[in-house]
């Protein structure tokens, strides 16, 4: 699978997790220099607390665009140290 934004892979990986119809790529198969880190944070009732990336590729960002569970619970542990994205990142095999 691949999340590609901005004409940019962003991530890429054999090894995705589907939950809630959303592919978690392993914090390794993500380009990192494509991520900033965002103050963002949501609550999910049974996966914890969300941390966020905004994405940025050639001058352009998407704010709050990749989410992650750094410390889930133990319903959704499998997650810990995937991310996820949205807000017209599209994901594709």
């Amino acid at each position: 699978m691949k999340a590609i934004w901005n004409g940019e892979t962003i991530a890429e990986s054999n090894d995705t997790i589907v939950v809630e119809n959303n592919h978690y790529f392993p914090k390794n198969s993500v380009k990192s220099n494509y991520l900033t880190d965002s103050q963002t944070q949501t609550t999910c009732p049974w996966k914890g607390l969300a941390s966020y990336y905004s994405l940025t590729v050639d001058g352009k960002v998407n704010p709050d665009a990749a989410w992650y569970y750094p410390a889930p619970k133990p319903a959704a542990s499998e997650i810990k140290d995937y991310v996820a994205f949205w807000k017209g990142v599209k994901i594709v095999e």
